[in-house]
């Protein structure tokens, strides 16, 4: 169903995608948008057990797209370090594919909260969370993507450095 990588050479295993995702402070969800013109958001996210985990509001484009065609792809890229006298950049990265689904239930949305705020805020008490979670919890939308399929890539050239 889903392409094998053209360039196996280069390819992460699933550990080392997995850990860019995890790593990865913000990324860019790709969904099926309005009169079928692809949209791209950047998008901050969580990874937990296979699932990504994304937040905004309850109504606009994004939620739009994922109840019209929940398939999705969600791209990171970890490193991107030009190297102007090659020509090129050693990158790593990662894509996600997938189907999201918006969190109906509240206790799934409140664990998907946590998790999201533990990640961007890990040193913050379990009130503190609870506070900022409760605030913005009737206005917030959270989105839970299950991933089928996940490649990551890097550099031809970073590929040779760790042969070396």
């Amino acid at each position: 169903m889903f392409r094998p990588m053209r360039r196996y050479t280069q390819q992460l295993t699933h550990e080392e995608a997995v850990a860019l995702l995890e790593k990865a402070t913000s990324g860019v969800l790709a969904l099926s948008g309005d009169e079928g013109y692809p949209y791209a958001v950047p998008i901050s996210h969580v990874y937990a057990d296979g699932k990504l985990y994304f937040h905004g509001t309850k109504t606009g484009h994004k939620v739009d797209a994922v109840t019209r065609e929940p398939k999705a792809s969600f791209c990171v890229v970890a490193q991107d370090e030009v190297v102007p006298e090659r020509y090129t950049t050693y990158f790593r990265s990662a894509i996600a594919f997938g189907k999201i689904r918006i969190l109906t239930d509240d206790a799934e949305k409140r664990q998907a909260l946590v998790l999201l705020g533990r990640k961007y805020h890990p040193t913050d008490s379990a009130e503190g969370l609870t506070k900022a979670i409760d605030a913005e919890f009737p206005a917030t939308c959270m989105m839970e993507m299950t991933i089928e399929h996940l490649t990551g890539k890097e550099a031809i050239e970073l590929v040779k450095a760790k042969q070396k």
